[in-house]
């Protein structure tokens, strides 16, 4: 009897941990762009200060791209994404070292092959909410 009157009324499916609308390699993508923007104003100031700084709000953002990209792989793209996309896997470990190698550099390169990686994610992420 209390299992029929706790029991759910209503039951929903999802492809995703929640209804769509919550997942967007935007997130990934603006943290990435920080990091550029930081490795740019790194190279045109040599305080040490300045440097302590950004440093460490360049390690944060690559942190927090690399958590967004996990999250898009782990919590978003499902089987049949993987299906369509078999470069997916590699796309994301790709983006996901890219990221590493960009927070661990001064050099706006890194920046822009993580970004560079990140658009691909989007492109294929925006096909698959077409279909």
């Amino acid at each position: 009897m209390l299992s029929r009157l706790f029991a759910p009324k209503v039951k929903v499916s999802a492809h995703c941990d929640l209804p769509c609308g919550v997942y967007d390699p935007a997130q990934a993508r603006i943290e990435a762009e920080s990091v550029k923007a930081i490795q740019e104003k790194m190279a045109g100031n040599d305080d040490p200060h300045f440097q302590a700084r950004a440093t460490t709000i360049k390690e944060q953002r690559a942190e927090l791209a690399k958590h967004h990209v996990s999250v898009l792989w782990s919590d978003y793209f499902k089987p049949p994404h993987f299906e369509k996309y078999p470069e997916l896997h590699q796309l994301v470990n790709d983006t996901l070292k890219a990221l590493s190698a960009a927070k661990a550099s001064t050099d706006p390169a890194t920046g822009q092959k993580a970004l560079d990686y990140i658009a691909q994610i989007d492109k294929i992420f925006w096909e698959t909410k077409k279909a």
